[in-house]
Order: structure tokens, then sequence, then C-alpha cells
């Protein structure tokens, strides 16, 4: 780890704090203190250790929602009123149950960082069931990203290329020998590879006859090619010549330069910091990515980052993040909820702007001040009372009344609360509940530090 002299750090216990609400999505009871005994270096360890995932007792226990089969399409606006109704809820209720499943396991995982990282990849390569209408194929797309997401991003690349949810979020069915469709290409490029300006309308032209002849099948759950359907003449993307398809088209935009420097910088924003990272950052971050693309060792140099353990590195945390680490500090399991409080809570994340499965857009969500507005802050809060109705709070409860905005800090993970909000908090401290909720959503805990 460089050092640099005269820059303030966290000390050892805030750093590991840092560790598990960047690399996961905060500490349970107790799970801080155990790490800050072992200290970061093995917290991080253990947090990017491979074979966790495989050993995750709380992952094996929220195995994903058996959700039945495809439901029935009406072809055409004529055909049965109800049996398009029948549809439309069966679709309702996969995808609700779907949503709740995932919050629960990111909620139960002892190894979160395979959780945080699906998290990243599913903001990364956006996809949303509003347009895609198969929540059995988010789901595909779902485990396919907890499988390859902390592995080798060429593995990943090429797996979601071609996988079936995003070819119908981007129109790649639609891309035909003769007929391209460019915005699969285009997306690829500029959102999940390259970043804008490293291409030429020409090279998202030729991408796109690259791409040609996929066909997906919704009850197989399969993408495929289709021969007759694919350009197979030659194209030309970013200088390079050839017989392009799939594959040969994500190796050639991750082999260039400005590919490493784009993903170093995207897990950065989502994990560090919405600052860019200095370009001597940034060509340490690529150095850890190396030849093999490793996402696991992109982010051993991240956590090695001076920057990583400054105090002024703030983050603002997406609204599932907050909500998980929330759920995850009580004790909630969003799975155990009653039906009318998980529908709330689900409602309350929509009132945040963020739900899993639904980004706006293939941007996918926005990050840093956009969660800070003052509409959010009347949400957050709701959502928090809704959360701390069903969660432990007997930390907090059993302490004296002196004691209990302490005892809420240590529950949150906070490392210290500032003047303004420990005066707000006095104001609440006779009701446990109510303390932990409007702790919950100060900037101490909304914006980790």
């Amino acid at each position: 780890m460089v050092i640099i002299v005269g820059v303030p750090t966290l000390d050892e216990r805030a750093a590991v704090r840092r560790l598990l609400d960047r690399f996961g999505f905060g500490p349970r009871p107790g799970e801080l203190d155990a790490a800050a005994a072992r200290g970061f270096d093995a917290t991080l360890a253990a947090l990017l250790d491979p074979g966790a995932p495989a050993t995750d007792a709380g992952a094996r226990a929220t195995p994903p929602p058996d959700l039945g089969d495809e439901p029935y399409r009406p072809g055409t606006a004529t055909q049965d009123q109800a049996a398009r109704q029948r549809t439309q809820a069966a679709l309702r209720d996969q995808e609700r149950r779907l949503t709740v499943w995932w919050l629960d396991r990111m909620v139960a995982a002892d190894a979160p960082l395979a959780e945080r990282l699906t998290w990243f990849w599913h903001g990364h390569f956006a996809t949303s069931v509003q347009k895609v209408r198969s929540v059995r194929l988010m789901l595909k797309q779902n485990q396919t990203m907890r499988r390859l997401g902390g592995g080798d991003f060429t593995s990943l690349a090429r797996a979601m290329i071609a996988d079936p949810a995003m070819l119908i979020w981007l129109d790649g069915q639609q891309n035909t020998a003769g007929a391209a469709n460019e915005n699969l290409a285009r997306e690829f490029m500029e959102l999940f590879t390259l970043g804008i300006g490293h291409y030429t309308e020409t090279d998202v032209r030729e991408a796109a006859r690259a791409l040609t002849g996929w066909r997906v099948d919704r009850q197989a759950m399969t993408a495929s090619p289709v021969p007759r359907r694919h350009d197979g003449g030659t194209k030309t993307v970013l200088g390079v010549t050839g017989n392009l398809d799939a594959n040969s088209l994500v190796d050639l935009l991750l082999n260039r330069p400005e590919s490493a420097r784009f993903v170093a910088g995207r897990i950065w924003y989502r994990l560090v910091s919405a600052d860019p990272p200095p370009a001597g950052t940034l060509d340490r971050l690529v150095a850890g990515y190396g030849a093999g693309r490793d996402i696991r060792g992109l982010l051993r140099a991240v956590a090695a980052e001076p920057a990583f353990r400054e105090p002024a590195t703030a983050l603002v945390k997406q609204p599932v993040e907050w909500a998980v680490g929330l759920m995850r500090a009580l004790r909630v399991r969003p799975a155990e909820l009653p039906e009318q409080a998980g529908n709330q809570l689900l409602a309350g994340l929509r009132g945040l702007g963020q739900v899993p499965f639904q980004p706006p857009s293939v941007g996918g969500w926005p990050g840093g001040a956009a969660w800070l507005t003052t509409s959010a802050g009347l949400a957050r809060l709701h959502l928090a009372q809704l959360l701390v109705q069903h969660g432990d709070v007997t930390a907090v409860a059993s302490a004296p009344p002196a004691g209990r905005i302490d005892a809420a800090r240590a529950l949150l993970g906070v490392d210290a609360f500032g003047q303004r909000t420990t005066e707000a908090l006095r104001r609440v401290t006779g009701d446990p509940r109510q303390l932990l909720a409007v702790a919950a959503c100060a900037p101490e805990y909304v914006v980790s530090g």
C-alpha cells in the first residue's frame, strides 16, 4: 500500500468497518467486533476468499425460489382479456417473490462480497424485468452474475453479451443479417466495456453485424445463434478486421487499453467514491486487474489504496444498500416479514427510487448525491420506521437512556455521530425504535464514511 505522509487515515477499526460496508452491506451485530479483532488484512482475505460462497450457510439457507413455468402469453389484443390479466398477475407474483428472495439473500449472506458484486453487476449490466417480461430469465441472469462476477471479466462479459434477458432488453433478437439493430453493440461499448468517446458510429454498425443472429427461447431459458440470421461477412471494429462474432467481439473490446481503465473506474465509483480516481491510483487498479482481468485482484488493489482509508473518501449508500445494511443490523429477514410489511418494504424502496430488477434505464441507477433529496429523506425515514418496528432493538432498549445513542451507534456500525445528529437523537432517546429510525437516516449512516 502507498503511504501519503500528512493525510489523515482511519484507525484500524474504522477501516475494517469501511471494508464491511464497501465489500458487503455492513456488519450484523457482533461482526464488526470480530472483524476488528482479526484486523484489516485478515478481514479482506476472508472477504476475497473465492471459496467463501460455497461454505456460506446464509446463502445455502436462501436458495432461489421455484418460480414455476413461464406464464402463458396471449398473442394478440383480440385474445381473451381474462387470460392477459392472469398472465400479468402471475408475472407480478413471480417478480415479488424474486425481489424479496434477493433482498433476503443479501441480508442472510455470511460471505457478503458475492451478493455485493452481484448487485454491482446488476447495475453495470443493467437489465429491467419491465421490458424483459420474464422473471425466470431475470433470475437466470442474476445467477450468472453471482457465479461469474468475482472471477475474470472476460467470462462475465461473454456470458452477458449472449444472456437471454440482455438480448431481449437491448433488442438482440431483432438484430439480423441485412437489418442490424445497433442497441446491444452500442451499449456494450459505451456502458459495459469501453466508455464514451472510445469508438465511432462505424464501429457500432460493424459490431452490430457481429452480433446478428441470436434467438431467445423463453420456455427453455436459452439463447442460441441461428446461422441463417447471422451476418458471416468480414467486419472491421476499432481497426481490427475479421469474421467477428459475439465472443471475438468481446475479446477485441476487452483487449483495448481503455477497457481495463473503464472497468476499474466503475468499480471505484460504486465501491469507493463518486470522485474519479487520480491517474496514479487508476494505474495501480489496472495493474491489480491485470492481463487476466481478475475482479478480485482489482478489489485487492482498491483496498490497498490510501484513499480507501481516508476519512474524506465518502460514499452515499444506494437505497438497496442502505436498507439491506439496516436489515442486517436489525436482524430483519425480508422473507419472514408479514405480507403487508413485505409489500411496504418494496413500496418503500420504490419510493426511494430503487427496486432490484427494475433499473430505470440501461445506464442503471444514479449514484452520489442523487439519493440525498428532501423527498428521499422522508421516504427513507418511513422505511426505517417500518424496519425497526419488525427488528431486534434489544441492544438499544436495554441500555440506560443516557447510553442509548452510543448503543444505536454501535448497532449500526457508525464510527461516531456529529454534534447536530447527536442533538437530534437526544430528543428521541425515550423511544428506542424511533431513536434507531432517526439514527439510520442520519448522514453518518446514509453516507458511508
